[in-house]
């Protein structure tokens, strides 16, 4: 299966609210993208990027901030 390459040289990254504060599990979103919301660690920022259509990351968000999932 052929992979698209997304250009994300122009996303603005930040660090996900749900990150824990011990330098632990650190997460970026960038979700300025129409339609994606590519996610990375922000330990290793080179070590590769998932992108979740925007549909599907709102639903893990609204999931997370009803209690569903542990954040």
């Amino acid at each position: 299966m052929a992979s698209k390459q997304i250009d994300l040289s122009a996303a603005r990254w930040r660090t996900s609210t749900y990150t824990n504060g011990d330098g632990g599990n650190c997460v970026e979103v960038a979700d300025d993208l129409p339609g994606i919301v590519p996610v990375r660690d922000t330990k290793d920022r080179d070590g590769g990027t998932v992108i979740v259509p925007a549909v599907a990351w709102s639903r893990f968000v609204d999931a997370v901030k009803g209690g569903a999932l542990s954040a």
